[in-house]
C-alpha cells in the first residue's frame, strides 16, 4: 500500500518549470525560508489565523513523519543558495488510516500559474496509491481560488456551521 511518488519536473502555464518531489526532513532549511516569504494574508489563509512565526517544533514534527504519518510534497525552483519552495502539498492521515487531511501553500509568485494543481494531482494520486479513500480539508470561505481549485478536482464542498471555514 506505501507508494513513493516519483520525482518530475512540470512546465507551469506561464513558462516556468518546477520540480516536485516527496518531501524531507532535510526541507527544513527552505520551509522556514518559504514561510518567511509569505506574506501575512497568505499566511492567513493557510493557517486560518495569523501566525507571525512557524511553529518549528510541529514543522520538524510533521517533516518527521512521512512516509509513516502521510504524504508531503515539495515544488522546488534553482536559487542561489540551491532551491527554493515555490509550493508545498501535505496530506496527513490520523486514526482512520483510509483518510487523510489536505493542507497546501503556494508562494505569492507562483499564484495563478497552476502550481497548486500540479501538487494537488501529485498528492492526489499518491494518496491514492497509498490506498486512501477520502481527502478532506479545511478552507476558509474567502478563499475562493482554493475552493474553484478543490470543486475542478472534483471534491464536494460543505460548510462547517460552526466556525467560518468550508470542509472539502
Amino acid at each position: 500500500m506505501n507508494s513513493t511518488l516519483t520525482a518530475f519536473d512540470t512546465t507551469l502555464r506561464d513558462g516556468r518549470v518546477v520540480h516536485i518531489r516527496a518531501m524531507h526532513p532535510s526541507d527544513e532549511a527552505e520551509m522556514l525560508q518559504a514561510f518567511e516569504r509569505m506574506g501575512p494574508d497568505a499566511r492567513y489563509m493557510r493557517f486560518m489565523r495569523a501566525v507571525r512565526e512557524p511553529n518549528l517544533v510541529q514543522v520538524r514534527k510533521v517533516l518527521a513523519s512521512f512516509p509513516e504519518g502521510g504524504i508531503g510534497i515539495v515544488a522546488t525552483v534553482p536559487a542561489a543558495d540551491g532551491i527554493d519552495i515555490a509550493g508545498s502539498a501535505v496530506a496527513i492521515i490520523g486514526n482512520d488510516p483510509a483518510v487523510c487531511e489536505f493542507a497546501i501553500t503556494v508562494a505569492a509568485e507562483f499564484g495563478g500559474a497552476g502550481l497548486a494543481t500540479a501538487l494537488m494531482t501529485a498528492l492526489i494520486a499518491a494518496a491514492k496509491g497509498r490506498g486512501l479513500k477520502q481527502m478532506e480539508g479545511f478552507v476558509l470561505a474567502v478563499n475562493r481560488s482554493m475552493l474553484r481549485l478543490a470543486t475542478r478536482l472534483g471534491f464536494y464542498i460543505t460548510r462547517d456551521p460552526d466556525d467560518p471555514t468550508l470542509r472539502i
